[in-house]
């Protein structure tokens, strides 16, 4: 999992409450064994006016020109801002990745779904929740300002907008230090592999019958 620590980036608004993991990555996309790829297919039923499947080609599809991450202006955006209950619906891990593979490395927004929060935080994406004024400040700012960028200082807490303004968040302790270190659950235990191969070894010589 790649690390965290500051992100200066772009940020595409998304101005519609509830938004659920369904219309995060649709449903067919599901069918794929694969763990990648699906960055292509992210919010594909907005983003697109045809009907997309695994396997066909993003280069031939029909944008929507109305949807807000087609707008010139906003690609390659990496921060994403959003409204209440984002990645709200099904518990879909494949949302996080989705939207990692289509290169947003953290979502700002008043509140979010609990299960794709935590999600969120297991594939290397910062959720982060500010108070309802603070982002409806933010909406407005990107709306008016082409090429709006925000920086994400993982290490002090802060979201700093172009003015100079840092507005501290909150995240668990456990989590930031995970996030600073690039360690999802995996990395997570290996941290403990001497200690891992120790006890079996030990429990081995004590119960050796149970290596047969």
């Amino acid at each position: 999992m790649n690390k965290f620590t500051v992100l200066n980036g772009l940020v595409a608004p998304l101005d519609r409450e509830n938004v659920d993991t369904d219309a995060i990555i649709p449903k067919q996309f599901l069918k794929s064994i694969h763990r990648s790829g699906f960055g292509p297919h992210c919010f594909d039923e907005w983003r697109f006016l045809d009907t997309g499947y695994i396997g066909i080609d993003p280069a031939s599809r029909r944008p929507n020109p109305d949807f807000e991450l087609n707008q010139p202006r906003y690609q390659g955006a990496s921060i994403l801002l959003t409204r209440d209950n984002f990645g709200c619906g099904s518990s879909r891990e494949h949302a996080p990745w989705a939207l990692e593979q289509y290169g947003i490395r953290a979502l700002v927004g008043p509140s979010f779904a609990d299960i794709f929060f935590n999600n969120c935080f297991k594939n290397g994406l910062l959720p982060i929740t500010l108070p309802a004024g603070v982002i409806d400040r933010l909406f407005d700012e990107v709306a008016v300002t082409e090429g709006y960028r925000l920086t994400i200082d993982l290490e002090q807490q802060a979201v700093v907008t172009p003015a100079g303004e840092a507005i501290p968040f909150d995240i668990d302790p456990f989590r930031r230090r995970r996030l600073l270190n690039g360690l999802d659950d995996i990395g997570e235990t290996l941290l403990h592999a001497a200690e891992i191969v120790a006890f079996e070894r030990a429990h081995h010589a004590s119960s050796p019958w149970l290596a047969k």
